[in-house]
């Protein structure tokens, strides 16, 4: 029996035509979707970018560009000449640290202490809108914390909540984030896709994490996701260098 085309077995898909609601992104929805599909979980190459921009009737950029966001969250893999497949990971893979910061330190000895906490009501940032999958602006719960040991700052965390969520800010965030918001809500973090870069404390941070202005700091920009592939919050964390280092141990995969 000859194997079904793409075009027998691939989910409908219709555009919507409103606002907040880009092409890309609804293209990455349909992906997602998509990826949850039983038939790829033991490695079943996605259909390619041509044959998936001619089903859905989108430009092949539209597709590759909404690829690409997948593959940086670590959902897909691409190999040239291959193909595009589904990247199975355990839940718990890598994810320990960001779950509960105060409970990973504590494992070294250290209690961490909240130095200052405030949620209130904001509007999404453009980097926060774009973590979000929102609009630029929109009302969200807006989280700051300042933690650290003995008295001292170490890390001043900012985060935006998804408006899906329905926090009111009147939770209590002194308790480990992760487990908070799987309680109140039922949103469970599976995994979270991350980015570092190395910066200079502005007026804000160099006052929060008691630094000179134009000290070094480490930038960590972090976006969870729950098993579904739904964003729960976006977060930009700073470290003090003076007691923070970023380790990586590395191996050579299959060939």
């Amino acid at each position: 029996m000859p194997k079904p085309t793409a075009a027998e077995w691939l989910p409908k898909w219709t555009l919507k035509r409103q606002p907040g609601s880009p092409l890309y992104l609804q293209v990455e929805e349909f992906l997602r979707g998509l990826i949850r599909l039983h038939r790829f979980e033991n490695g079943e190459l996605l259909p390619d970018e041509v044959t998936l921009a001619k089903e859905l009737g989108v430009s092949l950029g539209t597709v590759r560009n909404s690829l690409s966001r997948l593959v940086n969250e670590g959902m897909l893999e691409r190999k040239a000449g291959v193909g595009t497949r589904v990247i199975r990971r355990p839940v718990e893979s890598g994810i320990v640290a960001w779950r509960s910061f105060s409970r990973e330190m504590l494992k070294r000895g250290i209690h961490v202490q909240s130095l200052f906490l405030e949620a209130s009501q904001s509007q999404a940032t453009n980097a926060a809108a774009t973590a979000l999958r929102i609009k630029p602006g929109t009302p969200v719960l807006f989280l700051e914390r300042v933690r650290g040991w003995d008295d001292t700052p170490m890390q001043h965390a900012l985060t935006w909540f998804h408006p899906r969520l329905g926090l009111s800010g009147n939770e209590d965030f002194h308790e480990p984030l992760y487990d908070l918001l799987k309680t109140v809500t039922g949103a469970d973090a599976e995994r979270a896709h991350e980015e570092f870069a190395a910066i200079a404390a502005d007026q804000d941070m160099a006052r929060r994490l008691l630094v000179k202005r134009g000290t070094p700091l480490l930038s960590r920009q972090q976006t969870t996701f729950d098993p579904s592939g739904n964003t729960i919050d976006y977060t930009e964390i700073r470290y003090r260098t003076d007691n923070f280092k970023l380790e990586m141990d590395l191996s050579r995969g299959p060939n």
